[in-house]
Formats: structure tokens, sequence, C-alpha cells
């Protein structure tokens, strides 16, 4: 296993089992004075408090998009706060709150979309993070295209993977936000071959992320503009968010501050050190070898980087109420719940206030 010296003189690395290691863990938190860790490395002089296990689902295959908990995990920062963490991502069968609800995991990486919507359907996860401060799904057209603004999407194709998940649910909100419904379109499914899809011109755009398929267009030499779903003063959907089970929430609770506190620590490093956190993501990544990989993942994470600050003036990771019920309203006029939403999806409870 290849493994991270931090600055404080620590070995990190990937873990495997979390059951190979937790009893070792919780012993030495009980007997030692830790420290935390600043986002650059450094120890502090904060201890904190043995806080328990927690397993964090962070769906299908390693990916440059979660690398805020690679990094927490690598330096640190979840031992630091007294939790011991098992990173766990998913099979690509697997559904995406199964292991949330039979209780293998404890949080899951998921949208706040995704979010709403299981819970209508009874599934019981609450989100006590939002992790992107703005909806990164987007409709992708090219440079010369057109396309100007979303009301000019009227009679033309628009491909996205398939009638479901972030990218579905932002064309829906881009239609209603401009006035438009999907007879006012042509709405191919494509699969996840929207680079293809475009460049051929079956297509007149299609439904990616700024953060990711944008900057693959731009990466293979096919420039591309980007329209927003709604107005950035008034959005109609939540992104990537951590869902916590409601047992947790309900029983034994004191993991969750800490994992928010870590992963705080561990967006702001990432933030601060792109290179040094792809460095520490190609321990996680097993496709993060090659320089070419390596180039692509950065230029990811540099598009990424301006979606995990705070905003409006609020501490890291809050869940604006405001957009939240709009998200809920939405998804009910747009048949995307089972039942109307009863009670709120979140809670700014655990939200990291320093």
């Amino acid at each position: 296993m290849n493994l991270h010296l931090n600055t404080a003189g620590r070995a990190r690395g990937p873990r495997v089992l979390r059951s190979l290691v937790a009893a070792g863990a919780v012993a030495a938190m009980a007997v030692l004075a830790g420290c935390s860790t600043s986002p650059d490395g450094n120890a502090t002089d904060v201890t904190a408090e043995p806080a328990g296990a927690a397993t964090i689902g962070l769906t299908y295959t390693p990916n440059i998009q979660f690398v805020p908990f690679y990094v927490a995990e690598a330096k640190g920062f979840f031992e630091d706060e007294g939790v011991d963490v098992e990173l766990r991502h998913h099979g690509e069968g697997e559904d995406l709150f199964g292991a949330l609800a039979n209780g293998t995991e404890d949080f899951v990486y998921a949208g706040g979309d995704e979010i709403t919507q299981a819970r209508a359907a009874d599934i019981p996860v609450t989100s006590v993070a939002t992790l992107y401060n703005t909806y990164p799904a987007t409709l992708i057209v090219p440079e010369d295209s057109d396309i100007k603004t979303a009301a000019d999407a009227r009679g033309k194709t628009i491909g996205t993977p398939g009638p479901y998940g972030q990218t579905y649910f932002a064309l829906l909100s881009l239609l209603q936000s401009n006035g438009l419904t999907a007879d006012d379109v042509k709405i191919e499914h494509i699969g996840y071959t929207q680079q293809a899809a475009l460049t051929t011109g079956a297509v007149d755009g299609v439904m990616g992320y700024v953060n990711n398929d944008a900057v693959q267009f731009e990466k293979a030499g096919f420039p591309v503009r980007t329209i927003e779903i709604a107005p950035a003063d008034a959005p109609t959907l939540v992104g990537p968010s951590l869902g916590v089970a409601d047992s947790i929430i309900e029983g034994d609770d004191a993991t969750i501050r800490p994992v928010l506190e870590a992963l705080a620590l561990a967006t702001q490093y990432v933030i601060d050190n792109p290179d040094e956190s792809i460095d520490i993501a190609a321990e996680y990544i097993p496709t993060l070898y090659t320089d070419e990989a390596k180039s692509d993942a950065l230029a990811t994470l540099e598009a990424t980087i301006p979606f995990l600050s705070a905003q409006d003036g609020q501490p890291l990771f809050t869940n604006d109420a405001e957009v939240w019920a709009t998200m809920a309203t939405f998804m009910s006029e747009q048949d995307l719940l089972e039942k109307p939403l009863e009670g709120d999806a979140f809670t700014n409870a655990y939200v990291p206030q320093g």
C-alpha cells in the first residue's frame, strides 16, 4: 500500500477495511492527547474526544469529485477529529441509497435533489451539508451554436443520458425557468456519450457538468459554451450534498459534526493546494497514474474549486432553506417525487460554525 507522510510526520494511506484498524484506532485515541490539523497540514493544539466510527458511501468508482474525502483521510483530518472513517465506493449496479437504508453506510454522497427524491420514497435520509454552492449541471452547446440563451433551445435537439438523475433534472429546470416544456424541444436519451453526440452534430446541445463534461470538451479541442439552467439569483436545484441516515441523527449522532469539521478542513486544503490534492487522489483513483490523466483531473478540479467555497457569507456546507423548499416544489410539479415531501430533507444542526 502506498502511504503519504503529512507534515506532522504521520503516514497516511487509503483505508481498505475499517475492521482491521478500528480497535487500534480507538485504543490510540483513548490514550493519546491528539492534535487536530490545519488545512496546511500543521498540527494544532485542539484535542478531539473519540467520536466513534462511520462509513461514508461515495458511489460508483473512485473519482476526482471525491477528493475532499480522500484528503480528509490521507491528511488525518478525520482521525484528528476523533472519528474512524471508512470510505466506501458502491458497485455500479448498487442502488445509491441501498447501503444507507440497510445500515451498511452511515453517510452517502448524493445530490440534494436525489436526497429529496429518496426521502419522498420513504428512504430515511437527511442532508447535513450542501457541498457545492451552485448546481453543476448545465446545457452545453458548441461555441458557434445559435443557442445563445436557454430560450433559444426551442425546437432544438437536446441530448441527456436518460430520464433520470441530475442532468435530467437540470434539463427540466432549464425548460421551466424559461417558459418551455418538453414538447418545445426534442429530447434524445444518448447515454453517457455527450462528447460524441455533440461533436458529430447528432444533437444541438447536451446536458452535462460545468466542471467535468465542459472541461473535457475543451481539453479535446472542441470549444463549447454553457447555458445556465436557472437565473443565478433563483436556483431551483441543490447539487452534491452529504446525506446521513435518520437513525444516526435520531440516535447516536456523535460522528456527524466531526465528519463535517474534517471535511471543512479538507475542502479548504483542496482549494489552497490543488496540485498536492491531485497527488493524494492518485492513491485512491487507480486510473490516475499518467501525466495526461493527472492533467485532466487537475483541469476538472480547478473547474470544481469555485463550487466548493461558502456562499453569501454563510458557513461552509450550509443548506439553503429557501432553495431546498423551491426544489421540493419544483420536483413535485415535475412528477419527480413518489409523493409530496413531508417536512424538510435537510438540517443545519451540524454545520461547522468556525
